[in-house]
């Protein structure tokens, strides 16, 4: 079992061992996000032959903003890799490559619940139920080491059911110690809402409709974020100091400052302004 620590630097898209599996498993459409349709199992127009995108610094201008927003947490090599051992799909039987394809977005999922096990581990306000997320992140590890086979029959959805109830328990305990009236607006509609300056400490945000909203200078220290949609939302100044269950992907996809304080799990997107 991988430590909780080094667990999570794992979890990261390693684009040099895939082949390109975000490329062509996953389905876009024209939309803010993608320039152009894309069906599932189609290889997208800018992927080469060495499995690299051709417009990679480029994605934003050329209207490809949804691609420089996403994370596999580190299922594309570990499908390539691992689970088909090295097979490249462009050079197999298309029956393997399409099993391929059914199985990357499995894997991903599993590896977002490793990614939220582990930092739950790296929690010590969690420490009652660290005896439980340990026995969940071994059966996780368990999980992503099957079969093709095993793991497109995978009830998966199940699995992250049983794994988002002690993930709360989580949320719930890290969050108990914060002053103040801890908020609770999961779900809640918070679409492009004004809350510059808003004290929003220890609230659970758990899939809030973030985007768009103003969160200048918001005080989210020790929130819960996990599934915060944070598209366009302007995070400027605003500190997040030990905010929990927040990804690389929702940070990328939302807007913020030099200004902008972050938890030590995730880095500061190359395209937020330097302005202080």
């Amino acid at each position: 079992m991988r430590d909780h620590q080094a667990g999570r630097t794992d979890l990261r898209g390693d684009c040099e061992r895939c082949f390109g599996l975000c490329c062509v498993a996953l389905p876009f459409t024209a939309s803010a996000d993608f320039a152009v349709d894309k069906a599932a199992g189609t290889p997208c127009r800018n992927l080469r032959e060495d499995h690299r995108c051709g417009i990679h610094a480029r994605l934003r201008q050329k209207g490809f903003t949804g691609c420089t927003v996403y994370d596999c947490f580190g299922a594309g090599q570990q499908v390539s890799q691992i689970t088909f051992g090295g097979q490249d799909w462009r050079t197999g039987p298309p029956e393997r490559a399409r099993r391929m394809f059914d199985v990357f977005p499995v894997v991903r999922q599993l590896h977002e619940l490793l990614w939220y096990l582990n930092e739950a581990l790296a929690l010590p306000a969690a420490r009652p139920v660290h005896a439980e997320l340990r026995k969940a992140l071994e059966k996780t590890e368990e999980l992503t080491g099957g079969t093709p086979e095993e793991l497109a029959g995978l009830d998966v959805a199940a699995h992250r059911q049983e794994v988002n109830v002690l993930l709360l328990r989580t949320s719930e305990l890290a969050r108990a110690g914060t002053k103040g009236r801890r908020k609770d607006r999961r779900g809640a509609d918070l679409m492009g809402a004004r809350l510059r300056g808003a004290d929003l400490r220890g609230a659970s945000l758990r899939g809030a409709y973030l985007i768009a909203a103003d969160l200048t200078g918001a005080d989210l220290r020790c929130a819960d974020l996990i599934g915060a949609d944070l598209r366009d939302a302007d995070l400027t100044d605003a500190d997040l100091t030990g905010a929990f269950f927040l990804t690389q992907p929702q940070l990328n996809a939302a807007r913020g400052s030099a200004g902008t304080r972050l938890p030590g799990s995730v880095t500061r997107p190359g395209h937020w302004t330097a302005q202080v």
